[in-house]
């Protein structure tokens, strides 16, 4: 029979009655003719509270016991989905990530699947099994440890899946009903796209857009794994939610698919930096090995062969950074006069694939933020992508104004 993946996120799990009406949409799959793959992940709020209580056990915490205990959350809502599945006389069963196996590397916290063979699944669904309910965020390592896979890491675990038994497609559920042009709770007039292209929701998601995790995108459009975002709230129908596809697979589209944004970003400069080969590879592989997330990075003309570094990062991870130029400073790896954080910025980014074909959309959105009286601080490009640092408290004027300027709330 042909698989299906269905991931349930915290929310649409968060209750027994929520567990019962994620079971019924599982169910009407499974009356249509599908082998079912349920990836869950912990009941909402239960994961943070497992991290809470490490945290409180043991401040300097072993990270394969902080995986031990993390991804306990799962495997609860896996046993209880299954259970309920069974009251509906619907074959199921669950399985934790070192049964399947999940085989992962041996980051705890933030591994990275490597293989997900087939045959036990298999096996069972050539038995009778209808549904296998899986625990997603969790695999196994090398050393036979459980790992984690970062925050959420069950969309990964089920685009994984998807990819691994070749599924027809990959839905994930969550408490919105689709992607977005922008967040609805910015701009009233944010439309529901009917399908948007994995370059298009990649940028998304790293640039802000909650939707999905970043690597979930990465992995399902390295193996054309079919996503469609949906509520797991709302009425169901076959073209419920948004579609998450090839290029070729979209008609037309806008110039523009989305106005994505962040808030907690931080603007940092090491001012008057020895200009001289090799600077930039020292800075940010001090940063690397601290574990900044750098995005934009812009460098000054060099005077007097000094110079002026410029990058951003969240701003939880400005102290870590400012530690990070510090020691290299120290070990004399760069030379700088001062280090400055500015961490009442925000990043706000158009994107679409449509900007390749089309030129001035640059101008058009430098235009429509002088118009408002927005400063912009720095400026980054791709191919589809442009973003800009402002500052903070102009954010959402920002975000309301774009959006109108390339009438997103109008279909293509």
């Amino acid at each position: 029979m042909p698989v299906l993946v269905m991931k349930f996120g915290g929310t649409s799990v968060a209750t027994l009655d929520r567990i019962r009406r994620a079971a019924k949409r599982v169910g009407v799959e499974v009356a249509k003719g599908y082998d079912v793959i349920v990836i869950v992940s912990a009941m909402s709020g239960k994961t943070n509270e497992l991290v809470g209580w490490v945290s409180e056990t043991s401040p300097l915490y072993d990270a394969r016991e902080y995986d031990a205990v993390v991804s306990s959350g799962e495997n609860v809502t896996a046993g209880l989905m299954a259970l309920t599945l069974q009251e509906m006389d619907v074959p199921a069963r669950s399985w934790q990530g070192w049964q399947v196996p999940v085989r992962t590397t041996s980051a705890h916290a933030s591994a990275r699947i490597e293989e997900i063979p087939s045959d036990n699944l298999m096996a069972k669904f050539a038995e009778g099994m209808r549904v296998a309910v899986v625990a997603g965020f969790q695999g196994i390592s090398p050393e036979g440890r459980i790992t984690t896979l970062g925050r959420g890491g069950s969309d990964t675990t089920a685009v994984a899946f998807a990819a691994a038994f070749e599924a027809e497609r990959c839905d994930i559920y969550t408490d919105v009903d689709g992607v977005y042009t922008t967040d609805p709770r910015v701009s009233t007039k944010a439309r529901k796209l009917e399908k948007i292209a994995f370059e298009e929701m990649l940028e998304l998601a790293s640039l802000g857009a909650k939707v999905l995790q970043t690597r979930s995108v990465e992995l399902a459009m390295r193996y054309k794994v079919r996503l469609r975002v949906l509520s797991s709230f709302e009425e169901q129908s076959d073209n419920a939610g948004t579609l998450v596809c090839d290029e070729e697979d979209i008609m037309e589209s806008n110039v523009v698919a989305g106005v994505a944004f962040s808030r907690d970003e931080a603007k940092m400069t090491l001012v008057s930096v020895a200009d001289r080969p090799g600077i930039a590879a020292r800075i940010f592989t001090s940063l690397s090995d601290a574990g900044v997330n750098v995005d934009m990075i812009v460098q000054n003309i060099a005077e007097e062969g000094r110079t002026d570094m410029t990058w951003s990062c969240p701003t939880d991870q400005v102290a870590r950074a400012q530690k990070a130029v510090e020691d290299a400073k120290a070990d004399g790896q760069i030379n700088y006069h001062d280090v400055i954080a500015d961490t009442d910025v925000a990043k706000v980014s158009v994107v679409g694939i449509g900007m390749r074909s089309h030129t001035g959309v640059a101008a058009k959105m430098f235009q429509v933020l002088s118009a408002e009286g927005i400063n912009i601080r720095v400026i980054t490009t791709s191919e589809i992508k442009i973003s800009v640092l402002i500052d903070r408290k102009y954010m959402e004027l920002a975000v309301q104004a774009l959006h109108d300027a390339f009438e997103l709330e109008k279909a293509a």
